[in-house]
């Protein structure tokens, strides 16, 4: 084990997993355990998925799916935002260039 990690003891499905983790990352991982296990408890109360692994699989292609849709939300709102920015430049540059034709 790294000096800079620490073990952490996580439950998930009832079963204990001891992991290294880098200190102050703790909490994040106590986090992900939290979601994690939460997703798999959820699939296996539907009764459709049957065995640990076959939960596990579909619970990391749910949270990826998740992890995919937020990133391209964010894009989505960063290319807004860039855009708006691109609109509001432009008008500045309108009003600054008749304020300057004032001055003339």
């Amino acid at each position: 084990m790294n000096a800079n990690n620490v073990p952490i003891v996580v439950h998930i499905l009832d079963k204990e997993y001891r992991i290294s983790c880098e200190k102050g990352e703790e909490e994040g991982l106590l986090a992900s355990a939290r979601l994690l296990d939460g997703k798999m408890r959820g699939i296996r109360s539907s009764g459709k998925v049957i065995g640990t692994d076959r939960m596990a699989v579909l619970a990391a292609l749910n949270l990826a799916h998740e992890l995919l849709q937020g990133r391209n939300d964010s894009l989505e709102t960063a290319a807004g935002l860039q855009k708006r920015l691109r609109v509001m430049h432009d008008k500045i540059d309108v009003a600054l260039n008749q304020s300057n034709q004032l001055e003339v």
